[in-house]
C-alpha cells in the first residue's frame, strides 16, 4: 500500500492503479460477514438478487414463494453488528403478488422508482417502488424463465424476455406492448442479457445448447451463433455450432462488454469474444451445475484482474476471468446457491440459496502480511523519494 501511495505521489502511477489494486485485494479477501445478517423473509428458495446501480444501497430479492423483498443494505444503526432490514415486500397477501416462483427481479437501470419482476406464472410485472403497485403487466403464453433490461440503453426501453417457447420476446415499456420476437432457438430460453457496451446487442442462451448474439434493430436473424469449436468441426458433427454440450442456463457479460461468459449443464464455463464470437478457450475446469433453470452469476468491476462468482452447489466458486484460475470457494450456505450479485462500490457479494437465506460476503479486515519481495519494493519506493 505504501508503495502504491508513494508511486502515485511521485506521479509514476495512474491514479486508477491504486484503486484497482485495492479493489483486487478486497475481492481476494472476501469472507462471510459474521456481523451482518440479511433479514430472512422468504419461506422458500431465493432465485434472484439485484442491487440498484444509482446508490448501491437497496437490494431486491425474488423467491420461489412468489414473494419480492426490498432490503436496505446501509448500516443506519451504526452498530458493529446489525441486520439489513426489509424495507417493504410484496408478500402472499399483496393483491398483485406473483402466483408462482419469481425467477428474476431487476431495478430500472436509471431510477430507483421502478423495478421489474418475472415469474413462472407467465407474467412480467413493472412495479412503482414508492407505492408498491404494478404500473404494467405483460402476459405470456408460456412460463417465463428470465428477463433483462439494458443497463446502458438511452434510445429504447426494451425488456428481453426468455420463456419456455423457443423465441425471445421484446417488451416495450413505453408502449406497454410486446413489439418484437426473435426466432432462431429450438428449445426454451433460459437466460437473456443485454450488452453493457452497446444499446442494441442482446445475448440469449437456450436449452438447445446454443448461445446467440442479436442486434435487435435487424429483423434478418441473429448476428452470431457461438461455436465452442470455433468452426473447426464439420457442420455434420452433432456438437458443431453449439456453445455447450448441455443446456446453457447462465449468461453474463464482463463489465466492459468485450467478453461474454456462459455456463451450461455440461459442467463447463466458457469465455467468448463478444465482437466476433470466438471461444477464447480459457479453461476453468469443472464448474458444477445441476440447476434445471436459469443460474445467475456475477462478475467484478474495477479490479486489476477481474473475477467471476459462480454458484457451485452450496458454495460460490471465485475464478479469475481471463486465466481461469480458481481463487477460492466461499462456503456458508446449507443448500444449493441459485444467484449472486456483486456490489462494486464496496467490493461486496450477496448470495441467495435454496436454504432461504441471503448471505453477505465482505472483504476481510485483516491485512495480509507482505512477503520479503513486497517489503523490498516498498522500501525501494520510499527511499527513491529522498
Amino acid at each position: 500500500m505504501l508503495g502504491f501511495l508513494s508511486a502515485r505521489q511521485a506521479g509514476l502511477d495512474d491514479p486508477l492503479h491504486l484503486r484497482r489494486a485495492e479493489s483486487t485485494r478486497r475481492v481476494l479477501g472476501l469472507e462471510l460477514n459474521k456481523d451482518r445478517d440479511v433479514e430472512r423473509i422468504h419461506s422458500n428458495g431465493v432465485n434472484s438478487l439485484d442491487i440498484e446501480p444509482v446508490e448501491g444501497r437497496y437490494m431486491l430479492s425474488g423467491g420461489s414463494d412468489g414473494v419480492i423483498v426490498l432490503y436496505d443494505l446501509e448500516n443506519s444503526s451504526r452498530q458493529p453488528c446489525y441486520t439489513c432490514k426489509a424495507v417493504c415486500s410484496v408478500d402472499r397477501y399483496h393483491p398483485d403478488v406473483h402466483k408462482y416462483s419469481v425467477e428474476t427481479v431487476q431495478w430500472y437501470p436509471h431510477d430507483t422508482g421502478m423495478f421489474t419482476s418475472s415469474s413462472f406464472d407467465k407474467t412480467l410485472k413493472v412495479w412503482d417502488t414508492n407505492t408498491l403497485q404494478t404500473a404494467d403487466i405483460f402476459n405470456f403464453e408460456e412460463t417465463v424463465y428470465s428477463h433483462h433490461m439494458s443497463p446502458v440503453a438511452t434510445q429504447h426501453c426494451l425488456v428481453a424476455v426468455g420463456t419456455r417457447a423457443p423465441k425471445v420476446q421484446l417488451c416495450d415499456l413505453k408502449s406497454g406492448s410486446c413489439c418484437h420476437i426473435l426466432q432462431g432457438h429450438r428449445q426454451e430460453i433460459l437466460a437473456v442479457s443485454w450488452s453493457p457496451r452497446y444499446d442494441y446487442i442482446l445475448a440469449t442462451a437456450s436449452a438447445d445448447s446454443r448461445v446467440k448474439l442479436w442486434d435487435v434493430r435487424k429483423a434478418s436473424g441473429c448476428l452470431i451463433t457461438l461455436d465452442q469449436h470455433n468452426g473447426e468441426k464439420s457442420q455434420a458433427v452433432e456438437s458443431a455450432n453449439t456453445a455447450h454440450n448441455g443446456k446453457v442456463n447462465g449468461l453474463c457479460f464482463t463489465s466492459d462488454g468485450l467478453h461474454l461468459l456462459t455456463i451450461g449443464t455440461d459442467n463447463r464455463m466458457r469465455l467468448w469474444n463478444s465482437s466476433n464470437g470466438e471461444n477464447t478457450l480459457v479453461n476453468y475446469g469443472k464448474v458444477y451445475n445441476d440447476s434445471r433453470k436459469g443460474l445467475k452469476f456475477a462478475v467484478s468491476c474495477g479490479c486489476s484482474s477481474e473475477f467471476v462468482f459462480v454458484p457451485y452447489g452450496s458454495t460460490i466458486a471465485v475464478y479469475t476471468i481471463y486465466s481461469g484460475e480458481q481463487i477460492t470457494m466461499l462456503k456458508g450456505h446449507y443448500k444449493s446457491v441459485d444467484c449472486c450479485v456483486f456490489q462494486s462500490n464496496f467490493q461486496e457479494l450477496y448470495s441467495g440459496s435454496r436454504d432461504c437465506n441471503i448471505l453477505a460476503w465482505v472483504p476481510s479486515l485483516n491485512e495480509p502480511v507482505p512477503d520479503d519481495e513486497e517489503v523490498n519494493i516498498i522500501c525501494t519506493n520510499l527511499y527513491s523519494d529522498f
